[in-house]
């Protein structure tokens, strides 16, 4: 499952929104992908990260361990690691920066993958691997259901996903007329950047 099936996976959820969104970067687009609609359905949510998981194994090979970004990771990171037959950390923030918490450890030659929902700049996909980074085991790469930067967006390590997407985004000061007639709405749980 792969592109054009995982875009149907959101838009059969009603998780594929059109209008003006304030996005966490910050950055306006015209579309929002509302992925708690995708993981609301645990058929949906299985069915979709076994496709990550399959799409990790093929790309990294063996996984014993995926870390995720709090909280919008949470749910992909678990159900990932699960078809991956492999446990599921978090990293949470504390102090501004993400860190493992709740006696989370990650052991020496560990195999992981930090699996994300969405991408769109990267910021989130960067601090958890730099989080990650700050304990052993060997980093293999970032995986994604969906890379809004269409390839673009660098986080440090091999990035893999479902799905990339060309969706453009603005900062607010440089908005297309049609995009700036409609109210902005802000639909994610993250304060903007």
């Amino acid at each position: 499952m792969h592109g054009d099936a995982i875009l149907d996976e959101f838009r059969d959820a009603g998780a594929l929104l059109e209008g003006h969104f304030i996005l966490s970067s910050g950055l306006r687009s015209p579309v929002f992908l509302q992925k708690m609609r995708i993981f609301e359905d645990p058929v949906r949510s299985e069915r979709v990260c076994s496709a990550l998981g399959k799409l990790i194994r093929e790309s990294f090979g063996a996984v014993d361990l995926v870390v995720s970004p709090a909280i919008g990771g949470i749910i992909p990171g678990y159900e990932t690691a699960r078809a991956l037959g492999c446990k599921a950390l978090f990293v949470e923030r504390e102090n501004g920066a993400f860190q493992l918490r709740r006696g989370f450890e990650i052991p020496e030659g560990a195999r992981i993958v930090m699996v994300e929902d969405i991408v769109t700049t990267g910021l989130s996909s960067r601090e958890c691997i730099a989080a990650i980074r700050q304990h052993p085991g060997e980093l293999l790469g970032a995986a994604c259901i969906v890379d809004r930067s269409n390839g673009a967006a660098e986080v440090g390590v091999p990035l893999v996903s479902l799905l990339k997407l060309d969706v453009p985004a603005y900062p607010a000061d440089q908005l297309p007329p049609e995009l700036a007639a409609i109210p902005a709405i802000k639909p994610g749980s993250r304060v903007t950047a």
